[in-house]
């Protein structure tokens, strides 16, 4: 918005979400074709299974799109009925996923070598997927045709963009969107998670989890809270907002507050509920289950208080789809923020060079916000 002089502006959330669909689509083709021989009942092929294109992602996977097929202006490949209601598309998908999972399986038990003699049969069923994405959600732009993008700035001034969707999406790292963005490039952003059931200071990242097969996998550092806070809060006060993972469905609700005293069940029932943060994870009463934006934070005497965040569930959620979420609630139920390098220390930065801890693709930490 700085870098063009907008009054407001919004990326196609369709775009990437028609490619993400594909990507997972050939993602789950190849991890199955690199699972043939392992029981079908085992429990990482029926992990696999049971959501091969879900609607979820991480800031890795999001950062692979992008990379691959660059970004759009909503107003280019606005969002289509399906779209905005994904689940039939997703079952469909799904179900022809399944199918072809358990075709590919059959014809490896005929094939010494999967991988090279199915994939022109995997490639054939890719086609059928990108030809169900087509037909429900509309061709998007080429990644690499220029687009027209017609608009008025700040001052009415008129201007027209003629970029491909990965040029459009390389202004991100230009000079120019440098400095509208305070020097920060959107490329080189990571995750800090908080995951008290293993050692800081180490590199994690989750078996066989991914969007894009052969790009990056999702890789977390994982730190305590207080470092997550002290990012969270350089990055506000240098006007950056921050995409978070959390728990969003514990002590909170539609009208917009998260605060772990919402609800006094102990009160209530005269029990006491008493798993850590590490013991929700470890018996699954606890997951990162949705992403959201920090835009603000209440600062006392040096310490935060309280957040401003931004939903993506619709004005009717909150007010006007903003939420409040108290410093409390943060250390509980936060498990992720995206931050800029330079606002954390050199340690920090270092665990990105370190040997990662491989997580079960079932572990919690691999769920998809």
């Amino acid at each position: 918005m700085r870098r063009h002089n907008l009054e407001e502006f919004e990326l196609s959330q369709a775009y990437l979400f028609y490619w993400d669909k594909l990507e997972k689509a050939n993602y789950f083709l190849e991890q199955i074709l690199d699972t043939t021989t392992e029981d079908l009942d085992g429990r990482v092929v029926q992990t696999l299974l049971s959501s091969p294109v879900g609607d979820g992602g991480q800031w890795d996977m999001v950062a692979n799109l992008v990379e691959k097929y660059g970004l759009v202006p909503q107003a280019l490949y606005p969002d289509s009925y399906n779209a905005m209601n994904s689940s039939t598309m997703s079952h469909i998908i799904t179900t022809k996923l399944r199918d072809d999972a358990l075709e590919l399986r059959r014809l490896s038990a005929k094939s010494p070598n999967a991988k090279s003699s199915l994939g022109g049969v995997k490639e054939k069923m890719l086609q059928e997927i990108h030809l169900i994405l087509t037909l429900m959600l509309g061709p998007p732009p080429s990644p690499t045709k220029d687009f027209t993008w017609e608009y008025y700035d700040k001052n009415k001034k008129f201007h027209s963009v003629n970029l491909s969707p990965l040029k459009f999406a390389a202004e991100l790292s230009s000079s120019e969107s440098l400095r509208a963005n305070s020097g920060t490039d959107v490329h080189e952003l990571f995750s800090l998670v908080n995951d008290p059931r293993n050692k800081y200071g180490e590199l994690m990242t989750v078996s066989r989890l991914g969007n894009i097969y052969g790009m990056r996998g999702i890789t977390y550092v994982n730190v305590d809270m207080t470092t997550i806070k002290t990012a969270c809060i350089s990055m506000l006060r240098s006007g950056l907002p921050i995409f978070f993972g959390s728990d969003v469905g514990q002590f909170s609700n539609r009208t917009g507050v998260m605060d772990t005293g919402l609800i006094d069940y102990e009160l209530g029932f005269n029990i006491r509920l008493g798993l850590s943060k590490a013991q929700r994870l470890m018996t699954r009463e606890s997951a990162m289950t949705h992403a959201m934006v920090l835009t603000a934070v209440h600062v006392i005497e040096g310490k935060p208080v309280r957040w401003r965040v931004q939903n993506s569930w619709g004005k009717d959620a909150g007010a006007d789809g903003w939420f409040v979420m108290t410093d409390s609630w943060m250390d509980q139920f936060v498990y992720q923020a995206v931050v800029d390098p330079r606002f954390v220390s050199k340690e920090v930065r270092s665990i990105l060079d370190k040997e990662p801890i491989v997580l079960s693709l079932w572990d919690p930490m691999g769920a998809l916000a």
